[in-house]
């Protein structure tokens, strides 16, 4: 009954053209807010999927790490034991170090990351490759896979280049030597097989070979690595994976998942989503506003009527519903009409691709837009929140008219 009311008074003519002119103007500020929301938040969606894409080509779904230091070791039984979890695929051991790499007078600071045969089972980055071929060699004759900005900065191709690469790597257990600081280097010669292209953050960071060179280079044992990385089965839990695993090697290791690997750049990411919703919650709040006027001026237009109503029985609150009930029809209006919106920019943004990233070197041209559901949800419940707060006012302003009797 209340929405029957609210319903009658939004379509009735009013006596002055300024209501009904208010009332518009606080649908459209409501249309405003809601298609803002949902479509820089499905576009932060897309940036978010894209990102988390990108550094699922080079982290793994959970990886091992010693609780202390850089070196590890798992014996055969709780190798074994790992992979015997439900919902592990696969296990690659890895050992990545700073090292320094020459190419003649070229030279650059990489991270050099040896990987076991395993590696291309637990991540994408093979399938990567920009030029040349994906191989790492042995550890008689070591081959590496450089990141596209590690292969700018040695200025080489990496699949044409016949003279190799000199890796220097700290000797493990050599402390500095002041006089000659190359004594406590390792130096070897690396060969180049091809390049990889996932995004800057790896592109110019990352060398990958193999692991007994590493292990040869660092000085470590047969057993000894750095870290254990896993992939899980598609549809396994990985919270759940992860804390089995957890539990089965102790305290002495720290079992990582993907969000855990890169939880600052996370965390970041939603914090900005956070910020940009709450500078976009401020249209809404400006159709608050408008909401509040429309509405006074509707309750001083429907005195009579409310006397009437008082007078048929009417109580207090059943006003005041009445009035708040037309609050959520505005915001009900204006939230619909802005999802359509929404969605019709978003639809068109995929399709045609209206508005385009500058710059021409990301890995998309175009703005990625994702919906969500749980953002309609928050959107909703935004507008059902602000919708309320502006009809408290006005609708416990029309509850208090007072019933005046003519004789």
């Amino acid at each position: 009954m209340n929405f029957l009311f609210a319903w009658r008074y939004f379509k009735s003519k009013k006596s002055t053209n300024a209501i009904n002119i208010i009332a518009w103007v606080s649908v459209s500020a409501v249309i405003v807010g809601t298609a803002s929301l949902i479509v820089v938040l499905s576009v932060f969606n897309g940036f978010e999927d894209l990102v988390k894409s990108l550094y699922a080509t080079f982290y793994t779904d959970i990886k091992v790490v010693p609780a202390s230091g850089k070196v590890m070791k798992l014996s055969g039984s709780q190798l074994k034991a790992i992979a015997g979890i439900p919902g592990v695929a696969s296990w690659s051991q890895v050992m990545e170090e700073k090292a320094l790499l020459k190419n003649g007078e070229a030279s650059t600071i990489a991270y050099l990351k040896g990987v076991d045969s395993n590696y291309t089972s637990v991540t994408t980055v093979a399938d990567q490759v920009f030029a040349g071929k994906f191989a790492t060699g042995d550890a008689d004759k070591p081959f590496a896979v450089l990141g596209v900005g590690i292969e700018n900065a040695l200025g080489l191709w990496s699949d044409r280049t016949l003279l190799p690469l000199t890796a220097y790597l700290p000797r493990r257990g050599a402390g500095m030597n002041a006089v000659d600081p190359m004594q406590s280097l390792s130096a070897e010669n690396l060969y180049t097989s091809g390049s990889f292209a996932i995004q800057q953050d790896f592109d110019n960071k990352y060398v990958i070979t193999n692991l007994p060179f590493m292990r040869r280079m660092l000085n470590l044992a047969p057993d000894e690595f750095g870290a254990l990385e896993i992939s899980i089965d598609k549809g396994a839990d990985e919270e759940e994976v992860r804390r089995v695993i957890a539990g089965l090697l102790g305290n002495k290791f720290s079992v990582l998942t993907r969000y855990q690997q890169n939880q600052g750049l996370y965390s970041i990411m939603q914090m900005e989503k956070w910020v940009i919703y709450g500078v976009l919650s401020l249209i809404l709040v400006v159709a608050a506003f408008t909401m509040i006027g429309s509405l006074t001026m509707l309750v001083l237009e429907k005195r009579k009527d409310i006397q009437v109503l008082k007078a048929m029985g009417a109580t207090n609150g059943r006003v005041q519903s009445i009035f708040i009930s037309e609050g959520f029809l505005l915001a009900a209006i204006g939230a619909i009409a802005g999802t359509i919106l929404a969605f019709i920019i978003c639809w068109a943004q995929v399709k045609y691709k209206l508005v385009a990233l500058e710059g021409g070197t990301f890995v998309i041209d175009y703005y990625p837009v994702k919906f969500h559901p749980r953002d309609f949800l928050l959107v909703f419940g935004t507008v059902i929140v602000v919708s309320f707060l502006a009809s408290w006012f006005p609708a416990k302003k029309g509850a208090m008219e007072p019933v005046q009797l003519r004789s």
